[in-house]
């Protein structure tokens, strides 16, 4: 029987832990140091972990060369930033990007009209309206409500790819069914997935790094496209809300601006939010999950033959390859973390990921375990006030998905002409294709 899914523990600490680290050879280099990689490096894109094992061990607090953003590696540090809220915003102000040289630059988000201020991006008190908005939809029994139609849609979209004998697993089910459980959620008309998912997927650029300034402004006109679409569907919202129940988080949204408890701008931006995110995330979960699984044909037979461990399974998926890899802070006056001080106005970078893979926490981080006793403790939902909203929903999305996958082949395994190709990107840890192949 699998062990049952723990409740949330606080993250270990470390106590004593020196500011400087000492190195295997002895000498000892500050937090701050790391000569032997570099973020925007295509190998350390592709293939961040090497990357992530060094910053735990030498240098979780770092500073990227050239920037004002420091990577936050260590799950104790990052624990730290996320309760000193006086001290660390959430309000996206600043994101790398490439610059012309190819080296890591910051560039300002208030030239996009401001600081993205809207839910995960949200301080108090405004974040706490946010979520409150939102919540009533992603309960227990909301979610359980949309089990019956998403497998519904995971078998039509799985079918025809399965009597296709396999393909691209990315754009027939990862990338369109998450796309449609985002619209039915928020509220969103179902013909119109495709076109949100292409400007989700161009939305997410913004935080890839590997985007140049250039592309940035590419970026801008695609996402001013979404913000007109999101407005006239507020439009809509607000013109039913004085007759209908709210039945959806638009319909949420559109009351409490008739009621004049959200500006009109703000829930716009909420929508921008939930139209990237919802789908982005669980997109990445289930195209890793799908790879793994084809890369581990054991797993694949036990997964099959106990279908109850699917759930940890998902887990350790969200844990092992963390769809966000990381989210910004921004410091929002001079202060002191693990003894360096930050300067007022710069920037952290959460780094999810690699606190995910600690083996302080996780015992060999690296491989898939369904009895950890601590299946849940990974970061990959995010932690605190800021837990993701739609973690419930993704999970469900994940279960049925994997249910469905593993319950119709007999062997599911990668298409060799085709290697796996993963977005450029130190955000998201999204599969561009994952070609794979079947046995019904």
């Amino acid at each position: 029987m699998p062990r049952p899914l723990e409740p949330w523990r606080p993250w270990p600490r470390r106590q004593g832990r020196p500011q400087r680290s000492r190195l295997r050879d002895g000498e000892e280099r500050p937090l701050g140091a790391m000569p032997a990689f570099e973020l925007l490096d295509p190998q350390v894109v592709d293939d961040p972990y090497p990357f992530y094992a060094h910053l735990l061990e030498h240098s979780p607090l770092y500073e990227v060369p050239g920037t004002d953003v420091r990577l936050v590696a260590r799950g104790d540090l990052i624990e730290e930033v996320l309760a000193r809220h006086e001290e660390f915003s959430s309000n996206l102000t600043g994101v790398i990007v490439t610059g012309p040289t190819g080296a890591p630059e910051v560039f300002d988000m208030t030239r996009f009209g401001g600081a993205v201020d809207a839910i995960a991006n949200a301080d108090e008190p405004s974040h706490g309206l946010h979520r409150s908005l939102l919540l009533p939809y992603v309960t227990p029994r909301a979610v359980a409500s949309l089990e019956e139609e998403l497998r519904s849609w995971t078998v039509e979209l799985i079918e025809p790819w399965l009597e296709a004998g396999g393909g691209d697993w990315i754009d027939a089910v990862a990338n369109p069914l998450p796309t449609r459980a985002m619209a039915r959620a928020v509220g969103l008309p179902l013909e119109d997935a495709d076109r949100l998912l292409v400007w989700a997927m161009r939305g997410t650029e913004i935080l890839a790094g590997t985007t140049t300034l250039e592309r940035m402004g590419e970026v801008g006109a695609a996402t001013a496209e979404l913000v007109a679409y999101l407005g006239k569907q507020l439009q809509g919202a607000l013109a039913a809300c004085d007759t209908e129940p709210a039945a959806d988080m638009i319909g949420s949204l559109a009351r409490a601006v008739r009621e004049g408890a959200l500006a009109e701008r703000d829930a716009v931006s909420i929508l921008v939010v939930l139209a990237g995110a919802g789908g982005e995330s669980t997109s990445s979960m289930t195209g890793n999950a799908a790879r793994i699984l084809a890369e581990q044909e054991a797993l694949q037979e036990q997964l099959r033959a106990d279908p109850s461990l699917i759930p940890a399974f998902v887990e350790e998926v969200v844990r092992t390859e963390t769809p966000f890899r990381g989210h910004y802070r921004a410091v929002k006056r001079e202060t002191q973390l693990a003894g360096e001080t930050l300067p007022a106005g710069s920037h952290l970078l959460l780094l999810w990921a690699a606190a995910n893979r600690d083996p302080e926490v996780f015992p060999r981080p690296e491989r898939i375990d369904l009895q950890r006793p601590n299946l849940r403790a990974h970061l990959g939902f995010g932690k605190g006030l800021h837990f993701c909203a739609g973690a419930r929903l993704a999970r469900l999305e994940g279960r049925v998905i994997l249910e469905e996958l593993l319950g119709r082949t007999r062997s599911l395994r990668l298409d060799e002409r085709r290697p796996p190709e993963y977005v450029p990107s130190i955000f998201v840890r999204r599969h561009a294709h994952l070609d794979l192949r079947t046995e019904s």
